[in-house]
């Protein structure tokens, strides 16, 4: 099959909001006479399109924003010679969608009906139904399956007629109930109004202190309860993303729809959200499910190569299970996802001896690689696993969590770790020159090199953002979003404009590219890398011991 590829230029990577406000920003930005040539491409996170919740990767539509960007952006953009990478969430969409919108208008009469997952028609003969209106799976079908959060992974939909119907949904979820007042008591039902005003009191009261209406305490109006309870979970609206039924022909339509609208929009790289959850089967694990995953991506990618995107699966697994290594054999870009941890264990460390395995890896496996420092996530660790001993993997969480980084469990399960929440540039100790290191290192690594708005600003944790999140917060430690004002005065410091330099270089100099020859040596605390095509050479010499570089070419 015909493969499409970007050439591995530098990309920035920032939500449309990130740098000034709106996408406007950015591009403006970009356009600066200080940043010229400095990124081939831009991944504009997803709250670019219509979206809800979890800062865009819940969608609406794939239109733009208009919040916060415009097709003329985009054409700005374009203009500058900047391609795009653009987020596909394959697993999921809103409720908001007018997809699920149509489902609850109209339930089983819906064009939609099978859109999403009726949990009740994919369980039916294999398990038993609850008093609460679900099937509750048989243990032999549900032993292995994986799951996100507690719980079976449904969402109870109210549809015409009252009924309540279970739909997968394996990410966040939020019903949300009408507070009443006396009059809309009194057009539901036949009822005084002192005596509506005071059951209004009990169940505000009661839903504010986050019960359900079942379990609301209405004694005394005991013949107004069922009336009540239905008055509420009639009106009741909900926020979620709701898993998309992948043998469905309509899903399939979206999909080409999709891909169609985001290479309109430039898109040359198209990554894939949550892709692993999308095909499921009773009895299978329902994460990662073979052959049914690499089927689903088959699929895609037929779909992609009319639009001539390149499709980058999002995946985190440890380095022994060699998932990357399967995505790549099949054709596919992949994530560095080894790359952060590695670069902060070699500074640490004082040795480039890990790096290097690595970087020959990807290059003698022809691996296709997206890499990072930071990111709008955190700095993986579960990735780690079998590249680096379990000791020195614990000693990298202490390290970053000893200097303000937030430890992310897997899924909530304890000692299960995942992700390290902390800027680049905090977890290196908020030191420039192991900042620069980091990026000189990054910029010779095979790969494409993307690079994070803040990582480029040197910010530093935000503990402030996270307070203000809440419980779930911990991710807006990286993800401040600075003003003009920020990054005017940042951006002629002396760690901002030797970043870009760096990142000039890397998008300028004809020695580096996918089909370009390296090499990487390391011995002590000493490592060099280099990059020949075409006559020309580019080569980076790093001393660990007290973090200096040097680039050269011709």
């Amino acid at each position: 099959m015909e493969k499409h590829y970007t050439d591995n230029g530098p990309m920035l990577n920032a939500y449309p909001d990130s740098m000034g406000g709106r996408l406007s920003d950015v591009v403006g930005f970009l356009e600066k006479p200080e940043m010229k040539d400095a990124f081939q491409s831009f991944y504009i996170l997803p709250s670019i399109f219509n979206t809800d919740l979890d800062r865009g990767f819940s969608v609406i539509d794939y239109n733009i924003n208009r919040e916060l960007g415009s097709e003329e952006d985009l054409e700005r953009l374009r203009n500058l010679g900047v391609n795009l990478k653009l987020d596909f969430i394959l697993n999921h969409a809103s409720v908001l969608s007018p997809q699920f919108q149509d489902l609850i208008r109209n339930g089983e009469n819906s064009k939609y009906a099978d859109f999403f997952i009726n949990w009740n028609k994919f369980w039916d003969g294999k398990g038993q139904m609850t008093e609460e209106g679900y099937i509750q799976p048989d243990e032999e079908y549900i032993k292995d399956m994986f799951f996100r959060k507690p719980g079976l992974p449904i969402l109870m939909v109210r549809t015409p007629g009252g009924k309540d119907v279970p739909y997968w949904n394996t990410f966040y979820q939020e019903v949300i109930y009408k507070r009443p007042d006396a009059m809309d008591l009194m057009s539901a039902m036949d009822i005084q109004y002192l005596s509506a005003e005071r059951i209004c009191e009990i169940v505000n009261t009661a839903l504010d202190e986050g019960k359900k209406p079942s379990e609301i305490d209405l004694s005394g109006y005991e013949d107004y309860r069922d009336k009540v309870v239905d008055y509420l979970e009639s009106n009741r609206k909900y926020l979620g993303q709701m898993d998309l039924n992948v043998k469905s022909p309509l899903v399939w339509e979206h999909y080409e729809n999709t891909l169609k609208a985001l290479s309109d929009y430039g898109a040359s790289i198209v990554r894939l959200d949550a892709f692993a959850y999308a095909p499921k089967e009773p009895g299978k694990k329902n994460f990662m499910n073979e052959p049914d995953t690499w089927d689903l991506l088959s699929k895609v990618r037929e779909l992609a190569d009319r639009y001539h995107v390149t499709l980058l699966p999002e995946i985190h697994a440890s380095y022994g299970e060699k998932v990357y290594k399967k995505v790549a054999d099949m054709g596919y870009m992949t994530y560095d996802f080894f790359l952060p941890g590695l670069l902060i264990d070699a500074i640490e460390k004082k040795s480039g001896k890990d790096l290097a395995r690595w970087a020959k890896e990807l290059v003698d496996d022809k691996i296709r690689t997206v890499n990072m420092l930071g990111c709008h996530d955190g700095i993986p660790l579960l990735d780690l696993k079998g590249l680096l001993p379990e000791e020195e993997i614990q000693n990298l969480i202490d390290t970053i969590v000893g200097r303000g980084g937030l430890v992310k469990d897997l899924h909530g399960k304890k000692n299960m770790y995942y992700q390290v929440n902390a800027t680049y540039f905090s977890a290196l100790g908020e030191d420039e020159r192991k900042m620069l290191l980091a990026r000189a290192i990054q910029m010779f690594m095979p790969g494409k090199p993307q690079v994070w708005y803040l990582d480029l600003f040197a910010g530093k944790n935000d503990h402030e953002a996270v307070k203000s999140a809440g419980p779930a917060g911990h991710k807006e430690i990286n993800r401040t979003n600075l003003s003009l004002k920020d990054m005017e005065g940042r951006l002629t410091s002396d760690i901002v404009s030797r970043q870009v330099e760096m990142l000039r270089f890397r998008n300028t100099c004809p020695a580096f590219g996918f089909d370009a020859e390296f090499a990487v040596d390391s011995d002590g605390t000493k490592m060099s890398m280099t990059w020949k095509k075409d006559g020309h050479t580019a080569c980076l010499k790093v001393d660990f011991s007290d973090y200096s570089y040097e680039i050269s070419s011709d």
